[in-house]
């Protein structure tokens, strides 16, 4: 039993020793504005490397995704509906539906869904 914890206790250790060492050796000491600044074929960069990301874009895109997701969770329902209760199928389906409903409602009541101001 000693020789277990032991070898735990030194499982333990060692890869925090290791991670400790490569997080202290990793650090850049040094930052100039050459390094900082983003390479573009040896020339002043034209325009700011952070050019501000539009929020609405990012909105739309998520939203997109979260739909998509909803369409891949709904197709199995429809394939497992023969093979089901009908009734479970049925209530299942239906809450499923209310929930993306739901969603939809709230992102429409926030404005998310709109397209131009």
């Amino acid at each position: 039993m000693m020789v277990m914890s032991m070898s735990v206790i030194i499982s333990f250790i060692i890869p925090m020793v290791v991670m400790t060492i490569a997080t202290i050796l990793s650090k850049k000491m040094i930052n100039d504005r050459e390094k900082s600044s983003p390479f573009e074929c040896g020339f002043d960069p034209k325009s700011s490397a952070r050019m501000p990301f539009s929020l609405r874009f990012f909105l739309i895109a998520v939203i997109f995704l979260i739909f998509d997701v909803e369409i891949a969770l709904i197709l199995p329902i429809v394939i497992i509906m023969k093979t089901s209760n009908i009734i479970m199928w049925t209530m299942s389906t239906l809450f499923f539906i209310m929930v993306l409903l739901g969603g939809l409602y709230h992102e429409w009541n926030q404005g998310a869904l709109q397209w131009a101001e």
